[in-house]
């Protein structure tokens, strides 16, 4: 675990890898992915027992997906209080790799405590290491606090060429 960083709050905050092979690191994980995805700005359903079985599994065979856990650490012990998953990727422009922030989760009774600042520049910290040229990340149009974190971090709407606008993220779902 990261020597412990203060927030505004008195108590610090502890930055750790998510371990898939520790129990307790685990059902952190999970625990903070379903209130993510229960949420307005999750798909606002639970996490589905199928899934909650095989997902730490599949993350653990993906060397390029990261994952990290912030601990608000007391003298009773430590509270699981935010997650980010990233997935490494390539810039084919700039020939390095690329660290994409897939999820980014603050539990609601921690928000705006600097918990995701922390998570952020843990994983900056992170993809400098690993040499990417770039953070990337998606956010829904309506998520105006989360967009407002992101664009005080330094953040931006990406684009080549203004005269071609900004990019937009897409999906197609097979399945």
């Amino acid at each position: 675990m990261n020597t412990p960083r203060q927030s505004g709050e008195a108590q610090p905050l502890a930055i750790a890898a998510t371990d898939f092979d520790d129990p307790r690191s685990c059902d952190d994980f999970l625990a903070l992915l379903d209130h993510y995805m229960q949420s307005p700005t999750g798909n606002g359903e639970p996490m589905s027992d199928e899934l909650r079985q095989r997902l730490p599994a599949e993350l653990r065979r993906r060397p390029q997906v990261l994952s990290y856990i912030a601990y608000r650490v007391s003298d009773t012990g430590q509270r699981a209080v935010g997650l980010i998953n990233c997935v490494e990727g390539f810039s084919t422009f700039a020939g390095r790799p690329l660290l994409n922030v897939h999820d980014i989760v603050v539990h609601e009774d921690f928000r705006r405590q600097g918990i995701a600042r922390a998570l952020l520049a843990h994983v900056e910290a992170m993809a400098r290491q690993r040499g990417c040229c770039k953070l990337t990340l998606e956010v829904l149009e309506g998520n105006h606090g989360a967009r407002r974190a992101y664009l005080d971090f330094g953040f931006e709407g990406y684009q080549l060429d203004p005269a071609m606008g900004q990019a937009l993220f897409f999906e197609k779902k097979l399945g």
